[in-house]
């Protein structure tokens, strides 16, 4: 149920949705007319990828800022409709893909299962989708949703999660621990369940994992972050230094999320968080993202705790490049090296093979663990 949906979630009339739909299409239009202007031919790749590089960010940038300035009864509506277009257009990929979705409930809190359609399932993931803590939906998760069906040979569920503002912190990791006992009620191992997400919605993996799993000794096949959302101080370099080279906005909003919870806490900050103990971990990060320092230093940080960790990071890709991407080749190698971390921790990895179409594991030259100074160093050292 897509935050518009919720009982005493206010929505604006259609007549002001219309228009600022309109708005958002003449924003986009301004942002593609941008393109040409920022030199979209020089980067990290060949002259095509880096159009579609910058065409991407040029897009995702009008996007959120057009969207997240809409008072929030427009900002649900635009949303919904988003939704619904989700609900039309992208189920039909996600069936090419060979995955079976369909709607479920679990632990109380309903959400959407992605099931590879080989038959057999290697393990089970609780994906938990980003946003910024405030918007997006499973549906708007499918397509890529069906690629990590595809390449970890689990079945996933994405949960629903209440949002921010009407639904700041803690409800959604209220909403995920109810799912990650729902999974573990109906018969799922915990050895065979995998944690994943991207952006905020890593970022509250990080935070369930420090609330739920540690705590209770749920020995998880492993924990899969995508741009992780780890320091909601905001307060590394690349914050500022790649504020004009990634795809969000430059003055990333917290405030209605946290609700006075301070940032620093390890409850929404993994970069405070103890990682002893911590299940095996894959990291995921564009070396052109605001969030880079942080992530790197939480991945540091789980090298020092000896964390089974795999950090992957591509340079000149921006925040969640895998979701926006994921048919690029550095998309296609953190997919693929993200779905190898995974069945070579679950039980059952020798009985599912991964296909998405992806040859080989993620390039060598792609895969990266931070070091104490935020530069990198070899990935076994990780």
């Amino acid at each position: 149920m897509v935050m518009g949906r919720r009982p005493g979630v206010e929505r604006s009339s259609w007549p002001v949705a219309v228009t600022d739909l309109a708005g958002l299409l003449g924003q986009m239009s301004v942002g593609l007319a941008r393109v040409p202007f920022r030199r979209p031919w020089s980067g990290q790749g060949n002259v095509a990828h880096n159009l579609a590089v910058a065409t991407t960010r040029e897009v995702m940038r009008t996007f959120m800022g057009y969207t997240t300035s809409l008072p929030i009864d427009e900002f649900r509506s635009v949303e919904l409709v988003l939704d619904d277009l989700c609900g039309v257009v992208l189920p039909p990929i996600v069936d090419l893909r060979g995955v079976d979705h369909e709607d479920d409930t679990v632990g109380g809190v309903l959400g959407e299962w992605f099931r590879p359609r080989t038959g057999r399932s290697g393990g089970t993931a609780l994906y938990l989708h980003g946003g910024g803590y405030v918007g997006t939906s499973p549906r708007m998760y499918s397509v890529f949703m069906a690629w990590m069906a595809r390449r970890t040979g689990c079945d996933i569920f994405v949960p629903d999660l209440r949002l921010a503002p009407e639904f700041p912190f803690p409800a959604d990791l209220e909403d995920a621990a109810a799912a990650l006992h729902g999974l573990l009620a109906s018969g799922v191992d915990a050895a065979s369940l995998v944690l994943a997400g991207d952006s905020s919605g890593g970022g509250l993996v990080t935070s369930l994992v420090d609330a739920d799993v540690r705590p209770e000794h749920l020995p998880v096949a492993a924990v899969v972050l995508f741009s992780p959302e780890v320091n909601l101080q905001l307060d590394c370099p690349s914050v500022r230094e790649n504020a004009h080279r990634d795809i969000l906005p430059w003055n990333i909003p917290t405030t209605a999320y946290l609700d006075g919870v301070d940032p620093s806490s390890p409850l929404v900050s993994a970069t405070g968080q103890d990682l002893d103990g911590w299940p095996p971990t894959f990291v995921s990060i564009g070396g052109d993202e605001m969030f880079r320092d942080a992530i790197r230093r939480f991945s540091f940080h789980l090298d020092e705790a000896d964390v089974d960790a795999e950090v992957h990071e591509e340079p000149g890709m921006f925040h969640v490049y895998p979701i926006l991407m994921p048919w690029s080749d550095a998309g296609r190698r953190t997919v693929a090296a993200a779905g190898e971390f995974v069945r070579h921790r679950l039980p059952a990895a020798d009985a599912v093979s991964a296909d998405d179409g992806v040859s080989g594991p993620a390039d060598a030259g792609g895969s990266q663990a931070p070091g104490a100074d935020g530069g990198p160093v070899p990935a076994g050292a990780a």
